[in-house]
């Protein structure tokens, strides 16, 4: 183990090591995007864009760089309003895996109008305690509690910040 300085603060690193990925490139704007009168549907891409550059809490990368969330993990249904994200942290013990999934959930509550039921989970098998982990992040009153402590919220708001 080493020592680390990721968002969460100093520390041990469970994965001193991680594999870093390459990023994709930026979605280009199309003309039927930018014309406010044509209706504009949220797609898998556009949530993507909105988490890939959530910082891992361990690491000074992005999750889109360690690979935990790709845009082939993420389903919209536009018209039923149901965003599904499911991401993959980096080892199957991750202590952080409860952390970035209330990091995705806390960037799409706040980027994507209310009407959208969201649904984030870990990819399946590949954590150890994947049904725990999932099993908090769907519960609404546990999400508001957590969002509620005044510690847990400031190290979310760093994982949501843009890096220098």
């Amino acid at each position: 183990m080493v020592g680390g300085g990721g968002v969460g603060g100093g520390g041990l690193l469970e994965n001193a090591n991680p594999l870093i990925y390459q990023r994709s490139g930026e979605r280009p704007v199309t003309a039927g995007e930018e014309d406010e009168q044509v209706p504009d549907s949220i797609d898998a891409r556009e949530i993507f864009d909105l988490i890939r550059s959530i910082n891992d809490p361990e690491h000074p990368l992005t999750l889109e760089e360690l690979n935990v969330v790709e845009q082939v993990r993420v389903q919209v249904s536009d018209p039923e309003s149901t965003v599904a994200v499911a991401f993959t942290p980096t080892i199957p013990h991750c202590s952080m895996a409860t952390l970035i999934g209330l990091s995705i959930k806390v960037k799409l509550l706040r980027s994507l109008p209310q009407r959208f039921k969201m649904d984030v989970h870990i990819t399946p098998g590949t954590h150890a305690s994947e049904h725990a982990v999932n099993k908090q992040l769907a519960d609404k009153e546990r999400v508001a509690a957590a969002l509620e402590n005044t510690h847990l919220l400031e190290v979310v708001n760093q994982c949501l910040s843009a890096r220098p």
